[in-house]
């Protein structure tokens, strides 16, 4: 195992800035996921501590070791891929072993390690199948097999769950979460699914246009979103956020989120005297209630566990997770109630918390 350091990583495609001065510390035996959308830059981040791309700036570390001009297969790493990359004429034993094949380690050596991985990852009854005669989920343990095999310092993960059906992906999150609790071997994950960040992670590296905006503890992310992007990705459905105004009026401090709607300041916020803001409230942290704000439901969702109550208010799009079932229709006048120890306030101007 080792912990990998990345200081001041820059990458250019040609003119295009894809990556911009990015600094990560992944400690040893972390499971840390990068997550963003699509072109943040997060899987060629991945790429570049794997070796497969080079560094325009900066500098990564694996362990004691600066690896900028290792080869690949020089850096002690496993990569895991969202294709699986198996060989189609090779049986799940060979395609196992393949790594250690080639590092001509001993026979009896590999078959110890193949059958170890496959014990691990419920492959033993299959190590004479070929890849087409497993499910997607199976192929997708061969792939992890085949990186166990090696005994490297770093996995790394390059959304390797996105090529699998819905509940199969639920089950995959658990059984890699597992995976790495029992094999402690620092973990790099990358994905664009936040629910997996929040669900897999020890920490998490939360990525947009080539930056990194925040670092840390999935509920830390939940909890205390440093901007308006963070607070707006972590989690599901998305955060409401809410124009508004902050007014003193007899040194008591309001957001005017529309005529006649007025809610406190946020548990811990400060503002200016009026400010432009964003009121933000999660859709789990609201109830219906005698009053707060004014909503007119556009559609309800009933998902079994929780109804999803999509509404409208001041030409604002307002989501409400209802805990209990509910008869509420669409076109109902309603009031949603916000829980105001758990409500967030931003700047509109920068996007930024706004703390005491």
């Amino acid at each position: 195992m080792a912990a990998v350091q990345v200081r001041g990583i820059q990458k250019y495609f040609g003119a295009t800035q894809v990556l911009r001065g990015v600094d990560i510390d992944i400690g040893d035996g972390e499971f840390c996921v990068l997550v963003g959308p699509s072109g943040c830059g997060k899987s060629t981040l991945l790429r570049m501590i794997a070796g497969l791309e080079e560094i325009s700036d900066g500098e990564i570390s694996i362990g004691a070791t600066v690896v900028n001009d290792v080869r690949p297969k020089d850096r002690d790493i496993a990569l895991v891929f969202q294709n699986y990359a198996l060989y189609p004429h090779m049986t799940v034993r060979d395609n196992m072993a393949f790594a250690l094949t080639l590092a001509k380690q001993s026979r009896q050596q590999i078959e110890q390690r193949v059958q170890k991985a496959a014990e691990i990852l419920d492959l033993a009854g299959h190590l004479d199948r070929y890849p087409r005669q497993l499910s997607g989920g199976q192929r997708q343990r061969v792939a992890m097999g085949r990186a166990i095999v090696r005994n490297p310092q770093v996995f790394l993960f390059d959304e390797p769950l996105s090529n699998l059906d819905a509940k199969l992906r639920v089950q995959m999150r658990a059984e890699i979460k597992e995976l790495h609790q029992r094999l402690t071997t620092t973990s790099i994950y990358v994905t664009h699914d936040q629910t997996e960040a929040m669900t897999m992670a020890d920490r998490i590296v939360v990525m947009r246009a080539g930056v990194v905006e925040q670092i840390g503890a999935p509920l830390e992310l939940y909890d205390r979103p440093v901007n308006v992007f963070v607070a707006g990705f972590i989690g599901s459905p998305a955060m409401n956020l809410i124009p508004g105004v902050v007014r003193y009026k007899n040194d008591v401090k309001q957001v005017g989120l529309g005529p006649g709607v007025w809610l406190p300041l946020p548990v811990g916020a400060r503002a200016e005297d009026g400010q432009h803001v964003l009121y933000g409230v999660r859709p789990e942290h609201c109830a219906v209630g005698e009053s707060g704000l004014p909503v007119e439901i556009a559609v309800v969702e009933p998902t079994g566990a929780d109804t999803q109550i999509y509404g409208r208010m001041n030409g604002h799009h307002i989501v409400a997770t209802l805990r209990d079932r509910t008869d509420l229709k669409a076109g109902a006048q309603i009031f949603i109630a916000p829980d105001i120890a758990r409500t967030h306030l931003f700047d509109e101007a920068s996007g930024a918390r706004l703390d005491t």
